[in-house]
């Protein structure tokens, strides 16, 4: 059976700060480099890009040989001991990716190790040319990597290989397999903010705050040099046209705004966290209107949906033309926009000007009385999309969502800024829609279409 070494970390310049993630697999009879994997994450914790970096190390080995033993080496203690099973895991942003990571193999192909920094620095490297790469609006690319072993490293990695076996029988855990008509302005308050902010007042990208903070020296370290958060990207790969001869079909999100509701004709903000109003009588024509167009494409494999009334009410339309059963995922849910919901913007701005200003400049920043950031949604929209992703490879899935949920799909997959948010325009019962490849790139196929909504 063939070995394969993962070597991965993650690092935050700031915790949280722009954050980014790196991954290298080895031969562990050789020590050859076989593979590398990194990326900018925008805002997160050392622990999230930590995470984020075993799970790619993971995958990577994975496309390799699923057959193969995998020894993970981390500098990170926290998650060796939680991924071996030592230490419990209570953050539940943590939870989702140390499932998805134990998913990947059979829980007797893998072992975990821990390591000195100063034996990380393959993917140390990486993770800092990913945030580089980010600073400057760019994509990572193995083109442009320096992250290559030296003779000296390889052979290292060589000889580490022999005393693997032994250490792995004396004390690495191995670890389990996790069970795993006329468009309507939206009530969204990124369409309801009249012009996006000022250049002075762009937020940074969003990620992953409240993390809990790390249970090592080797934990909570701040990556070298600094950079401005871009954007968020899903890139183990350079951009365009892929070397791989064949990626294989995309997993294909169609993203459907839900019919209006008696609140979106008024502009009133409508989240999670407010009356959840079912679908008026316009909103359900335009979702039997939807139903017929997707019939008529005959595409769509699957449904999933927002658990509020009026995405769900949209859903059980769509799928009774289709014949398909719905699938909630609370993953998919809108904002929580706090004290402000069932306010129009310029209420909100006559009563809580201090608080709307700071929530337009800073994605971190949350509507009065506390509800969610577009920060702690665009966390919780990653990790619903790398499930739903990694759960429909090469499929079609429709998610019936919201506003913001559905800007948020868009963004990560263009990699655009915060800001971008103020600046798309979503109808009632719309369709966009983005293709996920093998490789890490995403594709946006559609965005705002209307068509079957007219006569």
């Amino acid at each position: 059976m063939r070995e394969f070494i993962v070597e991965a970390d993650g690092g935050s310049r700031g915790n949280p700060g722009p954050a980014g993630y790196g991954a290298v697999v080895l031969d562990a009879a050789t020590g050859e480099a076989l593979t590398e994997a990194a990326e900018y994450i925008g805002v997160a914790t050392n622990n999230v890009a930590e995470y984020r970096g075993l799970l790619a190390g993971l995958r990577a080995a994975h496309a390799l040989d699923p057959s193969a033993r995998v020894h993970v080496r981390m500098d990170s203690k926290l998650v060796i001991e939680q991924m071996s099973g030592r230490w419990k895991i209570k953050h539940p942003d943590m939870k989702p990716l140390a499932a998805e990571a134990r998913s990947v193999y059979p829980p007797d192909q893998v072992t975990y190790e821990w390591i000195p920094r100063e034996r990380n620095k393959h993917a140390d490297r990486l993770a800092n040319e990913a945030m580089d790469a980010g600073a400057k609006g760019r994509q990572w690319s193995p083109s442009r990597s320096g992250a290559v072993l030296t003779e000296d490293r390889a052979v290292g990695a060589a000889s580490e290989s022999a005393a693997a076996a032994g250490s792995r029988a004396a004390g690495a855990a191995r670890v389990g397999a996790a069970a795993p008509p006329s468009e309507q302005r939206p009530e969204s308050p990124s369409e309801q903010h009249p012009t996006a902010p000022s250049a002075g007042q762009a937020p940074r990208a969003g990620q992953a705050p409240g993390e809990q903070r790390p249970e090592s020296p080797s934990e909570g370290r701040p990556s070298s040099s600094g950079g401005e958060t871009v954007s968020e990207r899903r890139v183990t790969s350079a951009p365009g046209w892929s070397a791989a001869p064949d990626l294989g079909a995309p997993a294909t999100l169609v993203l459907l705004r839900h019919g209006e509701t008696p609140l979106t004709p008024q502009k009133r903000f409508s989240g999670s966290g407010g009356t959840d109003p079912s679908l008026s009588a316009a909103g359900r024509e335009q979702a039997h209107r939807v139903a017929e167009a997707l019939a008529r494409r005959g595409t769509i494999q699957a449904i999933v949906a927002s658990p509020l009334a009026r995405t769900r009410e949209t859903a059980e339309i769509v799928a009774a033309r289709l014949n398909l059963d719905v699938t909630l995922d609370d993953g998919l849910r809108e904002t929580d926009f706090g004290a402000w919901e069932g306010l129009t913007f310029g209420e909100v701005r006559e009563r809580h000007p201090d608080d709307l200003d700071a929530w337009l400049a800073d994605p971190e920043a949350h509507p009065t009385g506390g509800g969610e950031s577009f920060a702690e949604t665009a966390t919780r929209i990653a990790a619903t999309r790398d499930k739903l992703v990694a759960a429909h490879a090469g499929r079609t899935v429709l998610l019936v969502t919201h506003v913001t949920p559905i800007k948020t799909f868009v963004r990560l997959a263009l990699g655009a800024p915060p800001t971008s948010l103020f600046r798309m325009e979503l109808s009632a019962a719309s369709l966009s829609a983005v293709a996920y490849y093998a490789d890490g790139n995403a594709s946006v196929r559609l965005f705002n279409d209307t068509s079957h909504l007219r006569p």
